[in-house]
Parts: structure tokens; C-alpha cells; sequence
């Protein structure tokens, strides 16, 4: 066969080959271009010769192919990756019929991908219209995803899952790339991905990522079209019918334009992000079953026939949401489930340096967010990262201030005072004028209202509902451009949001504030049908009843409208404000009434994270004496908890939590009873060791530590029990937790709890069914024989990792022995440790365990039994 009088290749064709090329290894490609110079390899095509093709690079290779055979380029390059046994690859050349992707639908393939990434791009620099901002690719730093064991999802308001996810400490959760999440865990391959993750965690940059990867041909070759929609996009046209073909080309006209294969040959990703934006009912019971791609229905059936599988099964789905929203989607509709958690520490470190690019600055920010620990806690969000560094560096360099916000609250008015600044550069300070002030109202006015409704895009209505009309929208963009963002047009409705959950709900507080403070009237009063209506009932001081309010909310709805509420009381924050708010002389005295009423609320029985939130609201009115109250007491080293209140528990934990540079806990250092451990439960969930020796533990604090062993994401890894009264019943109880498979623990201490023989059998069972238990020390008990000849059943079992087993001093003879020798022969290759000291096994005994141990199977390096009778 030869190329001889045909046409040339399409530029097309020649890329998918290229990039074929690239997804070989080394010695893959060294392979591949041997098999270019056999005959019989070749079937018929010409050879290209060594000299021509030894010491090319992947490039070349393509341009002597190209030369070689022309548009037969893709067939040559089928044949010889079936050689190399590299079918996938020839999947992404080759229509799922086995016939070849036609040259025209490459030529698609190629256009559309070119329209995505200009797409793309321009969204990932969007910020660079503001000027000193970089493009958001340019400091894009990769996050990967946890993928998540279980289809749970939380309820409580995002600050309170972000405050969780900063105290655990790191477990043996498994993550994946966002390139790999089709691959799902290793050996197993999923269509239908849910991903979670808190607003501005960074769900949407990651689903431009992993399409920009694709269009650029850097990753996932094997997919021949990603469509990514959003849920915004598609509420546009939530009231029209289309088919799955008709939607597709309504949102991406490329497609429409080409002739291509049908999408049954094709792999297909749908990627629909944002699904808590939705204002689709996704009806999953009752809507119509489309199966056809050219079935007329409506975008709600459309979506849920795509996400159950019915309508084009072979498609991949990947769709994104706030964990609130997550619960929507089937349980059985989805494969994989993952979860962004935001930045780490080295993650914010390297954000900062990429957005700053000024080492100087970057050794000012990161001790700055470490000093507050809602700041700390807010930048694990790559969003409030970028408002951070925003700020700092307009403080820093535009202004040469050193003095950095104090409060989370003062931070914020700075981000807005930098928008304003950017629209008045010709002003040497701001100058809140009436247009201004009224802006900012409007502005508020729509974060306060939509606040309510949980709504954190909106359209038309909402906007005019506000005062903001269609026309004005591109007014209040350009003067608060990284505050308020116009997220585009879809058959002329207006799309807008605030930057994030946090600007929203600082701007909803400041409107109350200023309505309040510079006309007396309380909007909380206004809105009795609301939740926020519902804070006035009875009371005209706006801040205390938001506390009452808040702590009626156990979601925590509205902690961070608090938090800001009181912030705002502040003189600095008042001092920032002016121009825009009334001066009061009497600020500081409504700042320590307000923080006199929030102790007095922590003094309350509260829960854990509603104490922390008020312990929040102190630091945003700049009190913390009751923190730096405990810490005094820690330095001194006379801290009683004996006879401390509520309100300084809360505070001794949150210090705790906050300052917890170790895994380990040890209840002695601040109390030996059953009431510290239970206050101090929120630590000892955080430990990987603890420590509850002589502690009074009774049934319920052991029936608290077997929940904590069987929870989801456990990290207790060593325990100590030792000298509490447990007895058979609360081993029993203990048990529950130990043979969880959620257990992760490897050493348990229970030296001198008072069991008997009975406690060794729940033992044998769960040191048999507990692969984790590598340390059981149950010294100082009185097990006697008939408790050994328990634990060694356990001990025979295959199942037992046991390494060290501690025995001392358990009334353990001779006949205790003979079952531990036995024990040695049956399963021996574990157990590196045996302690008998002070048991009365006489000589005997100790002849019959020695005897054991010479076993040549047996594999313990370590046997002692002093005291034990002559040896």
C-alpha cells in the first residue's frame, strides 16, 4: 500500500496524533517508533527509516509521519498503539463503533476546545480589569479532592464546617487529583461524581481547571467532548424545553455549527456546577424519563434523566454544590463522592507568595492571619486568602501603614474602602458622597433581603426588589468590582452575585448598622415574617437581640452576621466608617454593653460551637479577657477547673483547640474527673493520644469514648484508661467502639481497672476482630487462668495483629502458661512482646513458656517474667 497520490492530513488529525505521543512513556515512544520501521508491523504502509526517525522527538516523529503517509496518519497510529497494547489510546482516536472519528468532527474537537480555553481564560481574568490584581491562573495553586467514605452532609452554616474541618487533625482520608476523578480510587473507574465544599473554597476554579486541562490537551485525551454548565446558566431557561442535543447547542453554538457523531459514540463529560444555585426542582420522582438525545422535554426532566442514567448512559457527570444542597442528588445517582476542604498551611503560604509576590509582604500576612484564629480559620478558603491579601497590600504599599485590622470585621471595611478607592484614585481619601452612601444601602439592602432567602445569586427580580434595575447594575459592578459582580446575561436576565457567603453577610450586618445607627430605625423590625424579623420581637437594640437570635439557630445561620453586627460597634471600625455613618460619642460604651451581654449569654448551657461564636464575637469587639484570662492561669501553672463557670471552660477549650501544637492530650494537666473530660470532649476529639489515667471515668465518659472510636474519621490511635473503675461492664461498653470499623486505635492501656476473667472474652473478640490493636496492656487486673485461656483464644486467631500483650501482675499459674505457649505455636508470627512479671507461674510455668518461645515459628523478642519464681 502506498500514500502516493493522496491527500494530506488535516491539521487536526495531526494534533490528535501529537498528543497521543505525549501520553506515551520513554520507552513507549522508543517502541512505537521501532515498530515505524518493520514491514510486517506497518501492514502494508511504507516504513520511515531509522536515520530518518531514531533520534527524533515527539514533534518530529509526527512531521516525518505526516510525510510519510498523509491523511492515513491516524490508521498508521491505531495500528501501532494496538501493538504497544495501548488500546485506551486508540479510543481517543476511534468512535466507540470501531470506525474511525471523522477528520471533520477533529477539526470540531479542535475549534471548540480553542472557544473554551479563550472562554476559559477570560473568566480566570476577570480580576485584572481592577488593575493591581493578577489573572487567577497565574496564582491558581492546586488543591486535591477527599474523597469522602460516606454520602452524609452537613446542615450547619459553612463558617461553622470550615471551623470543624481547621481542628481535625490530618487523617488517612484518601484524595484524589482533579484530572483523576473519573479514575476514582485505585481500581475502579466511575461516571457520576458529586463534589462539596463551603462557598469560596474553590469548586468552580476547580471545574475551569479541569476543562482548561482537557482543552489544552494536558490532561484526560481519552474524553472527546466536556460540556461545563452551570447551574446559573441553566436557570435561564428553566422554563423552556429542548432536547439534549438543543441544550448543548443552545449553550455552546460550536457544536452546533459542526456536523459530529452522535454523542452515544462519543465520551462525554457533563459537568454542572453549582448546584445549590439551582432554581430547578430536579424532580427525580415525578419527572418524565427521557432516553432519547433528541427528545423534546423540559431542562428539569433533561437533568434528572442525564444525572439517573437513563438519558445517555455512557456520559460522565460531574456536579458541584454546597454541602446544604448535596442531598438533592440520589444517593444511588452518584459513584464517587469528594470534598474540597480548602488550603492548607503550605497552600496558603504558596498562594500568598504567587498573589504578592513579595516575600516581605508574605512574612507580614502569614503571622497576621495566625494571630486571629477566625482569620486563620477563614483563609483555609482561597476567597478570603485573596481578600486578605488585598487588603494588606493596599495598607502596606498604597498607604505605608504597618498597622494591620484587629478584627475580622475592620478587615472588611477595608475591602470595601479599596473598591471605592479604585473608582476615586484622583481623591487623596474617599469621600463618601450621597450617590455613595446610597449605593452602599442598595447594595446591603439586597444582601440583607437575600440573606434570609439563602440565596446567594441573583436575578432580575431580586435586584429590582432591591432598588437595583437592570439598567444600574453595571454602576454598582464598576464601583464595587470585587465586591458585587455581574456573572453574565442569558436570554437578558441579569446574573449577580456577591464575592463570597462572607461579603454578603458582612454587607446585610453593615446595613443594619447604618440604617439603625443614622435614622434610629431597626430593619430586624421590619421583616417579622423572617428569621432575621424575628431578632427585633421585644427589643430595640439591634445587637443584643442578634445574640438572642443566634443562639436560637443551632445551624448557626447567623454567626457571621453577628460576628460583623458587633464588629461594627467598634470606634475603629466606627472611625473607618467616616463620612458614611454618624460619629457617636457614646461607642464605647455601647462596645462594652454588648460585650457584658455576650458573657453573660456564655455563662448559659451552650453548645461547643455556639460558645465559640460568642467567644468570636468578643474578639470582634476587641475583648478577650476572658481568654487571656485562662492563658495567665496556664502560665502560672495554678489553673483549677474546680470551680471554673461556663463562660471560661468555653474559653479554656476554644485556647486549646486554637493553640494545640501536638497530638496528645493528658487530662491530669487541668483535672482528674469525669466533668473534664466531658468539657474537654472537644480536644480529646482532636488528640491522636490520650491520656484519662485515675480520672473517675464511669460508664457514661466510657460510653462517650466508644462513640468517639466508631465515629466517622476517628484518629485516636492511643489510649490510656488506666485506674479507672471500669470494671467487666464497662470493657463491655468499650468494645462497642473497638470492633467499629471506623476504629483506628493501636494501643489500649487498662492497667489496674478492676476486671475479672469475664472482660478478657469481650478482649479475645476484639483484639481478634480489631486489625488496628497493636498494644494491650491489661496489667494489675485479676484475670487469673481462665482470663489468659480467653485472650488466647483471641490471640489464635488469624485476624490478630497483636504485637504486645502486658500481663503483669494478673494471678496468672502454671496452667495460664500452658495456654499462652499454645497460643505462640497456633498463631505465632505477631506477638513480639509477652510481660507475666509478677504472676505465680513457678518454674514450671515459666519451662512452658520458654519452651514456646523456642518454637521456630514463634517470633517474640521479648518475654519477661520477674518475680515470677526461680528461673
Amino acid at each position: 500500500m502506498s500514500n502516493k497520490g493522496k491527500g494530506t492530513a488535516s491539521p487536526a488529525a495531526e494534533e490528535l496524533v501529537l498528543r497521543t505521543l505525549k501520553d506515551l512513556a520513554d520507552n513507549e515512544l522508543k517502541e512505537f517508533k521501532w515498530y515505524l520501521q518493520k514491514p510486517e508491523a506497518l501492514g502494508g504502509f511504507p516504513i520511515i527509516p531509522k536515520s530518518r526517525i531514531d533520534k527524533a522527538d515527539r514533534t518530529d516523529t509526527v512531521d516525518q509521519m505526516l510525510q510519510t503517509y498523509c491523511e492515513n496518519i491516524l490508521v498508521v497510529t491505531k495500528r501501532l498503539l494496538r501493538k504497544l497494547d495501548r488500546n485506551d489510546l486508540v479510543k481517543v482516536l476511534t468512535g466507540q463503533d470501531g470506525e474511525p472519528i471523522s477528520e471533520g468532527f477533529a477539526d470540531c474537537q479542535s475549534s471548540f476546545k480553542e472557544s473554551l480555553i479563550r472562554k476559559l481564560q477570560g473568566a480566570m481574568e476577570q480580576t485584572k480589569k481592577v488593575g493591581k490584581s493578577k489573572a487567577q491562573e497565574e496564582i491558581y495553586v492546586e488543591m486535591e479532592l477527599t474523597i469522602k467514605e460516606d454520602k452524609v452532609f452537613s446542615k450547619e452554616h459553612e463558617i461553622r464546617q470550615i471551623e470543624s474541618a481547621s481542628r481535625k487533625t490530618a487523617n488517612s482520608q484518601k484524595s484524589i487529583r482533579i484530572d483523576d476523578i473519573f479514575k476514582g480510587p485505585p481500581g475502579k473507574s466511575v461516571k457520576k461524581v458529586l463534589t462539596t465544599g463551603v462557598a469560596g473554597v474553590g469548586k468552580t476554579v476547580l471545574t475551569q481547571k479541569f476543562t482548561l486541562n482537557w482543552a489544552e490537551d494536558n490532561a484526560n485525551h481519552d474524553f472527546h467532548l466536556i460540556f461545563p454548565f452551570s447551574f446559573k446558566e441553566l436557570n435561564a431557561v428553566k422554563d423552556k424545553k429542548f432536547s439534549l442535543v438543543e441544550l448543548v447547542h443552545h449553550f455552546f453554538a460550536e457544536i452546533k455549527e459542526a456536523e459530529i457523531p452522535k454523542f452515544e459514540e462519543l465520551r462525554v463529560v457533563f459537568i454542572l456546577d453549582g448546584l445549590d444555585e439551582s432554581r430547578l426542582p430536579l424532580d427525580f420522582r415525578l419527572n418524565k424519563k427521557v432516553s432519547q438525545t433528541k427528545d423534546s422535554a423540559s431542562v428539569d426532566a433533561l437533568l434528572t434523566s442525564l444525572i439517573r442514567g437513563t438519558l445517555l448512559p455512557s456520559a460522565h457527570i460531574w456536579i458541584t454544590t454546597r454541602p446544604a444542597a448535596a442531598s438533592q442528588i440520589p444517593s444511588d445517582c452518584v459513584e464517587l463522592v469528594t470534598e474540597v476542604t480548602g488550603f492548607n498551611n503550605a497552600q496558603k503560604l504558596q498562594y500568598f507568595r504567587k498573589k504578592c509576590g513579595d516575600e516581605k509582604l508574605v512574612a507580614k500576612i502569614m503571622p497576621y492571619i495566625n494571630a486571629s484564629q477566625s482569620l486563620k480559620t477563614l483563609c483555609h478558603l482561597p476567597v478570603c486568602c485573596w481578600i486578605t491579601a488585598t487588603v494588606v497590600e493596599d495598607l502596606q504599599k498604597s498607604q505605608g501603614k504597618e498597622e494591620l485590622p484587629k478584627t475580622l470585621t475592620e478587615l472588611y471595611i477595608n475591602f470595601l474602602l479599596v473598591q471605592f478607592k479604585q473608582k476615586a484614585v484622583t481623591e487623596a481619601e474617599p469621600q463618601w458622597n450621597q450617590s455613595c452612601k446610597d449605593k452602599i444601602l442598595t447594595l446591603g439592602k439586597l444582601a440583607f433581603e437575600q440573606l434570609q432567602r439563602g440565596n446567594l445569586v441573583f436575578y432580575e427580580p431580586e435586584l429590582k426588589a432591591s432598588g437595583i434595575n437592570v439598567k444600574s447594575v453595571s454602576v454598582f459592578t464598576g464601583i464595587f468590582p470585587e465586591i458585587f459582580k455581574e456573572e453574565g446575561e442569558h436570554n437578558q436576565h441579569k446574573v449577580c452575585r456577591f464575592t463570597h457567603l462572607s461579603v454578603q453577610e458582612f454587607l446585610a450586618a453593615l446595613y443594619v448598622h447604618l440604617t439603625f445607627i443614622n435614622s434610629q430605625v431597626n430593619v430586624l423590625g421590619e421583616t417579622q415574617s423572617s428569621w432575621m424579623g424575628m431578632l427585633a420581637r421585644g427589643k430595640t437594640n439591634p445587637q443584643h437581640t442578634a445574640v438572642d437570635k443566634a443562639l436560637q439557630r443551632p445551624s448557626g445561620d447567623l454567626d457571621m452576621f453577628l460576628r460583623f453586627l458587633l464588629g461594627l460597634l467598634l470606634p475603629s471600625s466606627q472611625s473607618l466608617l467616616k463620612g458614611l455613618v454618624k460619629q457617636n460619642e457614646n461607642n464605647s460604651q455601647a462596645t462594652e454593653e454588648a460585650a457584658r451581654y455576650v458573657k453573660e449569654k456564655l455563662d448559659a448551657d451552650l453548645s461547643t460551637e455556639q460558645s465559640f461564636n460568642l467567644l468570636h464575637c468578643l474578639n470582634e469587639l476587641n475583648d478577650n479577657s476572658l481568654v487571656e484570662e485562662i492563658q495567665r492561669l496556664m502560665g502560672s501553672g495554678h489553673l483549677s477547673v474546680d470551680h471554673l463557670s461556663p463562660a471560661r471552660w468555653s474559653a479554656l477549650v476554644f485556647l486549646l483547640l486554637a493553640e494545640k501544637e501536638n497530638d496528645s492530650f493528658d487530662l491530669k494537666s487541668y483535672g482528674s474527673s469525669e466533668e473534664a473530660f466531658m468539657r474537654l470532649l472537644p480536644v480529646v476529639k482532636t488528640a491522636k493520644r490520650v491520656c484519662l489515667s485515675a480520672c473517675e471515668l464511669s460508664e457514661k465518659g466510657v460510653a462517650v469514648l466508644s462513640s468517639i472510636l466508631s465515629s466517622k474519621g476517628s484518629i485516636l490511635k492511643e489510649l490510656d484508661l488506666s485506674y479507672n473503675n471500669l470494671g467487666d461492664s464497662g470493657v463491655t461498653q468499650l468494645a462497642i467502639g473497638l470492633e467499629s470499623p471506623n476504629c483506628s486505635l493501636e494501643t489500649l492501656r487498662l492497667i489496674g481497672c478492676k476486671l475479672s476473667w469475664k472482660s478478657c472474652d469481650t478482649l479475645a473478640t476484639s483484639i481478634s476482630s480489631h486489625a488496628c490493636l497493636r498494644v494491650l496492656d491489661v496489667s494489675n487486673n485479676d484475670l487469673t487462668d481462665s482470663g489468659v485461656q480467653n485472650i488466647c483464644g483471641g490471640l489464635e486467631n488469624p485476624q490478630c495483629k497483636l504485637e504486645s500483650l502486658r500481663l503483669s501482675g494478673c494471678q496468672i499459674t502454671v496452667e495460664g502458661c500452658r495456654f499462652l505457649a499454645t497460643a505462640l505455636h497456633t498463631n505465632p508470627w505477631h506477638l513480639k512482646e509477652l510481660d507475666l512479671s509478677y504472676n505465680n507461674p513457678g518454674d514450671q510455668g515459666v519451662t512452658l513458656l520458654t519452651s514456646g518461645v523456642k518454637h521456630k515459628q514463634c517470633r517474640l523478642e521479648t518475654l519477661k517474667v520477674e518475680n515470677c519464681g526461680e528461673q
